[in-house]
């Protein structure tokens, strides 16, 4: 089976700064891999990228079958991007959000209910304007879209950002139930001791390239990767 992200010297331009700088990266279905780095290392642009938000100007570039040198957006109604700010409508309940996001799919709008029960958005939170949540509960809409879309490739920006330590399990234990079912996720995260425990593999990224690469803690026991190996400057 062909991988479901094969990027090879792939360069993607912000105006005119390579965002990505010559990325070689493949990730297969049923995968984690999560990227690591500093600041302005690539990792946002990367997602976006592979989500066909940003145009790869050279090299190659295939998501899910899609070459995003030749059509971009063909990828788009297939990945699921979770970025720091989420495409949510404040005046729009938390219900109403994510029968949105379904029906922009052309799904059906019964396939909100399940995921919104499952990131706890039921009762009084289900019906409320998304305006008037917290942060943290913001961020279960979010997720609760991406769940009721079930998207082949999950690409999650700093996934953990607003969650409490409860929405950090819930979110692992999403994680586990799609790769489980053959979709891969794509995750960069400055929080190596939440996200490393998830991973199959962990890249780091400098300077809009990749660095590095090791097992991560579904491949290895945390133990046996050093302090050192976790770290993110």
């Amino acid at each position: 089976m062909a991988p479901a992200v094969q990027l090879r010297t792939a360069v993607a331009l912000a105006g005119r700064f390579p965002a990505l700088a010559g990325v070689d990266l493949s990730v297969a279905f049923g995968e984690v891999v999560v990227v690591v780095g500093p600041n302005g290392a690539g990792k946002t642009s990367l997602l976006r990228a592979c989500a066909g938000l940003m145009p790869v100007t050279s090299g190659e570039a295939v998501v899910l079958g899609c070459d995003l040198r030749v059509d971009q957006a063909a990828v788009r109604h297939q990945v699921g991007l979770l970025g720091h700010a989420a495409p949510l409508y404040d005046e729009l309940t938390a219900a109403e959000n994510v029968r949105f996001a379904v029906r922009a799919l052309g799904l059906p709008a019964a396939t909100a209910k399940p995921a919104l029960e499952r990131l706890g958005l039921v009762g009084r939170l289900a019906r409320t304007p998304v305006g008037r949540l917290s942060a943290g509960q913001r961020r279960r809409v979010a997720l609760a879209a991406l769940v009721a879309r079930a998207p082949e490739l999950w690409l999650l920006d700093e996934p953990h950002a607003g969650l409490d330590a409860a929405g950090r399990r819930l979110l692992a234990e999403l994680i586990n139930e799609a790769v489980a079912a053959g979709t891969c996720v794509l995750l960069s995260s400055h929080e190596p001791d939440l996200t490393v425990p998830l991973a199959d593999r962990v890249v780091t990224m400098a300077g809009g390239r990749m660095a590095a690469e090791q097992r991560g803690g579904r491949r290895a026991p945390l133990a046996a990767l050093g302090a050192e190996d976790t770290h993110v400057a």
